[in-house]
């Protein structure tokens, strides 16, 4: 850890709005770094995957850039790392989006992702509850099924159900979050999602300084306790 605040590379690969999740994590307690480059990551405590848009440019753009195996080697070494929506997705195997319906992402994460299977309305826009699987530290003090902001049409299938956090129904439930040693994985946009976005983060901060193992899950018997978070304005979906 560098100095009293925590430092966060937020990558920026032209896939994300970079103000609004870098303020984000501001809020949240830590020191943003827009990370365009390998040169960016250094100093960094926790490094994090933002994301909207199609898997293959962004894995084009994640190499030109010159953060993919800067990114692998992170994750690799056992260092924090949260990726968020399309950020989640790039963990895994492989991706069914697509001109040709299959495109490689990071592999870090056994498994692919395909699009959302049932769902009455694509993309998926808006709140909806997330439905714990088992406990995990990232969700302390947030009650289970409380809501997070979506904008989605793909969602990952891990190959390990070890690692499934969490489930969101949208027609059939699929993956919201994941967890596997330090490294994390939403679905949803915390940093749209209000008051529990905001615990979330800092949650993922805590985990952060705590060091290595703090991400490993506690007893199933304990999950659901906190504050149960709604969407403003009756804006359930």
């Amino acid at each position: 850890m560098s100095g009293s605040r925590l430092r966060v590379a937020v990558l920026d690969y032209g896939a994300a709005n970079m103000v609004s999740i870098s303020q984000a994590f501001v809020s949240a307690g830590a020191d943003a770094i827009v990370a365009a480059g390998p040169a960016d990551l250094a100093g960094a405590d926790a490094l994090v995957v933002p994301g909207v848009g199609a898997a293959a440019p962004a894995m084009v753009h994640l190499r030109e850039q010159g953060l993919l195996e800067p990114l692998r080697d992170w994750v690799g070494a056992g260092r924090p790392c949260l990726g968020i929506c399309l950020g989640l997705q790039l963990l895994f195997d492989a991706s069914d989006e697509g001109d040709g319906g299959d495109s490689p992402t990071l592999g870090l994460l056994a498994g692919r992702t395909v699009a959302l299977q049932e769902a009455p309305t694509l993309p998926h826009i808006g709140w909806n509850s997330v439905e714990a699987v088992k406990a995990h530290p990232l969700f302390d003090g947030i009650a289970d099924g409380s809501y997070f902001y979506f904008v989605h049409t793909f969602a990952p299938v891990p190959t390990d159900e070890g690692i499934v956090v969490a489930r969101t129904t949208h027609g059939r439930p699929f993956v919201s979050a994941v967890a596997s040693g330090s490294l994390y994985g939403l679905q949803f946009h915390p940093e749209k999602s209000a008051d529990a976005g905001q615990r979330l983060l800092r949650n993922f901060l805590g985990l952060v300084a705590a060091g290595p193992g703090a991400g490993a899950a506690v007893a199933a018997d304990e999950k659901g306790g906190g504050t149960t978070f709604a969407p403003p304005a009756s804006e359930a979906i």
